[in-house]
């Protein structure tokens, strides 16, 4: 049984990964009052760019800067036209998805009959020999442990130190916190390229390490489900990081379901992830006030300093 369990459990967290990054760098854009939409086009974006960086440099880690950077820039397109030029933000949002799903795939093009290299795990020293929990736990990609990081960081920076309390309130009441000198507009600049920039790196973990390919699409709506985790998390980060493996947790049941020759469709089993998160959503949304309790006020509404 343990045998068994210990591959379903390190398969979870590894699928959950790239769930993690990019649900948790919504939350920080969403507690600013910013609703960014177009996850799915910076993740892919990301995933790209990040292959090709590794493709041509050899080394991971600057596939994993490269997607950042990708991610980040796209974010910056989205804040111009939504901050700046004050643009509908899920317009601009959708938008920015649809345009990342067209990028993406015209300069993937050139990169689908390239494959790279295995990137071997990282064992943590002594943590990895513990029986049973030691493998499960302690035997991952190295971004794996930089998931665990971001998610202590994020919840630090919100809940515990004042930079987070100033971000969430421009959330919850921008005209507030500009009446007492908050300059909030350079605020939701920033939470919004941090999104951006952690949406590309959930994209670079899939195509240089989960799945050292490209393939078009290869995101395959894990950014519209980091978006729904956002709102299944009501806003907290650790609801985030147990809704994003269990995500994870879906998927790879799924695949080993279908190498156990279970007698169902395969593509039942394949919808699954996304039929299990509609379910989970139409359960919160039952009941506005689970909705309402940590969303943040103003999320979505324009804001400009000269007509505050």
């Amino acid at each position: 049984m343990t045998d068994q369990l210990v591959p379903i459990l390190v398969a979870t967290i590894a699928a959950g990964t790239p769930l993690v990054f990019a649900a948790l760098g919504e939350l920080v854009t969403e507690k600013s009052g910013v609703l960014n939409l177009g996850v799915e086009g910076m993740m892919l974006v990301g995933a790209v760019a990040a292959f090709a960086a590794t493709a041509a440099s050899g080394s991971p880690w600057s596939g994993v800067l490269a997607g950042a950077a990708a991610g980040g820039a796209m974010a910056l397109v989205f804040a111009v036209l939504t901050l700046t030029l004050m643009a509908n933000q899920v317009a601009a949002g959708l938008a920015l998805s649809l345009f990342g799903v067209g990028l993406s795939a015209f300069v993937g093009k050139a990169y689908e009959s390239v494959s790279l290299a295995p990137s071997p795990p990282l064992a943590i020293p002594l943590a990895a020999d513990l029986p049973g929990i030691g493998p499960a736990l302690f035997v991952h990609q190295p971004l794996v442990y930089v998931s665990w990081a971001l998610f202590a960081a994020v919840a630090w920076f919100l809940y515990r130190s004042r930079p987070g309390l100033v971000l969430r309130a421009v959330g919850e009441s921008p005209q507030s916190a500009h009446a007492i000198g908050c300059p909030v507009i350079p605020i939701r600049y920033l939470a919004t390229l941090f999104g951006g920039a952690m949406a590309g790196v959930g994209g670079a973990f899939l195509s240089v390490f989960y799945t050292p390919l490209w393939v078009e699409n290869m995101t395959a709506g894990r950014g519209w489900i980091a978006l729904a985790l956002v709102v299944f998390a009501t806003w907290r980060p650790a609801r985030v990081m147990i809704g994003a493996y269990l995500f994870g947790g879906v998927t790879v049941v799924q695949f080993f379901a279908q190498g156990e020759g279970v007698a169902v469709p395969a593509q039942f089993l394949s919808m699954l992830p996304y039929l299990a998160t509609i379910v989970v959503l139409v359960l919160i949304s039952r009941n506005i006030n689970t909705i309402r309790l940590n969303a943040p006020v103003s999320l979505a509404k324009p804001f400009h300093p000269e007509v505050a």
